[in-house]
């Protein structure tokens, strides 16, 4: 239903808009529905929220900049008007962009304001984004992720501006209702033009972010802060006048601080700004390990966060049941390895350790399984049967195979695909034409992954 206006926010909001081939129309069309209706409530102008859109395909673009619709009507006319590119999703390419438009006069970016990215996903880049997102972080843009597909976690909650839990959003792309209220309230969080706040809350810091009140050289900010249980330990800052933004560290993990902003000038008074910021509860490592990349022989082990007061980290892995074990040493700006060299069709207890530049330890175990191995069928034969007949057999594969199947494509006529018992080893194929050369596949098939074919091109004689 209609939201009340909210018009105390001052922000440039930029949605990058997965367009590429890898999302279906239908989905395109929901994600359009779910912008429309975060953007809804807000008031659009020069002194208040401006967006864009910028469309990841294999060449980035620009919809429409930041200030060309000012209204709710013709903002959700263009929003409607957007249509999908298709293409490759070079997410890093469109994050290099977005970090050009997003601070540029052209694009009707302003220079004093808030800057938030909203980054809707199915999960998939083909190019790197780490780095492109660090530099749109680095010059104090918030960056909210949602995505509709499965994707990476780690990869994504390292992109999101932290903490995960409140800017990283995994959701159905049906469900994105669902998540609408609680997104939007945090980008206000971010763009609330009238009062100082916090982003960027960890265990040890935040950045505080306030309205440009100052304007001449000679002007100052006197930040004053200190824990709600001890305002004797309270802490000064002088701050020059041109600055919007600071980040205090060096906090006490899960604290309530009360902090104060003086502004200090000689030709106005401004009222002293307040707020009270709670810093996260201390992260420890490893809080979640993830298997992935399970194959016969290997499978890749990775664990999160990755913090600086880990010096290193150590991987035990053995087989269940069993006493053996074997060890991998990991440096501590790592999140993940590959184990290597291990029995297939088994299941391994992984212990992954932090071993903290303190001398602490934290441990996180959990289970892998290794892939049944796969092989190719051995000897694909043929024998001449008679009349447009050939039998074809081939000798058993590896591992514990369900069954094979036997696909035949003809240079005339249908292709075919048989399916046999894993006992049976050889099977007729009819209606070859006489003077056709033909290709025949045989492949095995496993539970748990597929197998990999052998396939041989054999001629009828005329």
């Amino acid at each position: 239903g209609p939201q009340p206006s909210i018009s105390n926010s001052e922000g440039d909001l930029l949605f990058l808009l997965d367009s590429s081939g890898s999302v279906s129309y239908y989905e395109f069309s929901r994600v359009k529905e779910f912008m429309w209706d975060l953007l809804q409530p807000f008031t659009f102008g020069p002194k208040d929220v401006q967006t864009s859109i910028i469309h990841i395909s294999t060449m980035p673009t620009m919809e429409f900049p930041f200030d060309r619709y000012l209204s709710r009507g013709a903002l959700q006319q263009a929003i409607r008007d957007t249509r999908q590119l298709m293409g490759d999703t070079n997410t890093g390419k469109a994050l290099s962009y977005a970090k050009e438009k997003l601070f540029s006069d052209e694009a009707g970016a302003r220079p004093d304001v808030p800057k938030v990215l909203v980054w809707v996903t199915d999960g998939f880049s083909t190019d790197d984004i780490s780095e492109p997102m660090q530099l749109l972080k680095d010059m104090g843009v918030t960056v909210f992720i949602v995505s509709t597909g499965r994707g990476n976690y780690l990869q994504l909650s390292a992109a999101a501006s932290q903490p995960p839990e409140k800017h990283l959003h995994f959701v159905d792309v049906d469900d994105l209702p669902i998540i609408t209220k609680e997104l939007r309230d945090a980008i206000l969080d971010v763009i609330q033009a009238n009062r100082l706040h916090a982003v960027d809350i960890t265990p040890s810091s935040f950045r505080l972010m306030w309205p440009k009140l100052l304007s001449q050289e000679s002007d100052y900010y006197i930040l004053e802060y200190a824990p709600r249980d001890d305002l004797a330990r309270k802490r000064t800052k002088q701050v020059p006048g041109a600055h919007t933004s600071l980040v205090l560290s060096n906090l006490a993990p899960e604290t309530t601080y009360e902090v104060a902003l003086i502004p200090e000038s000689n030709v106005h008074y401004f009222p002293p700004q307040t707020t009270r910021v709670t810093t996260l509860a201390e992260e420890i490592s490893p809080a979640q390990v993830l298997i992935s990349e399970s194959g016969p022989r290997s499978f890749h082990v990775s664990w999160a966060p990755t913090l600086d007061s880990v010096a290193s980290y150590q991987i035990l892995y053995g087989p269940l049941p069993g006493n053996s074990v074997e060890l991998l040493e990991v440096d501590g700006k790592h999140n993940g390895t590959v184990v290597e060299n291990l029995a297939p069709n088994t299941t391994y207890l992984v212990t992954v350790t932090a071993v903290y530049q303190s001398g602490k330890e934290k441990s996180l175990s959990a289970k892998a399984c290794t892939q049944e191995e796969g092989s190719k069928v051995r000897h694909l034969r043929f024998e001449d049967m008679g009349p447009n007949t050939l039998k074809a057999s081939w000798d058993s594969a590896d591992g514990k195979v369900l069954g094979y199947r036997v696909r035949c494509r003809r240079q005339t006529g249908p292709s075919s695909v048989l399916s046999v018992s894993p006992q049976i080893h050889s099977v007729l194929l009819t209606d070859l034409a006489s003077g056709t050369t033909n290709k025949v596949c045989v492949k095995p098939v496993y539970k748990n992954q597929p197998g990999k074919g052998l396939c041989r091109m054999v001629h009828m004689q005329p």
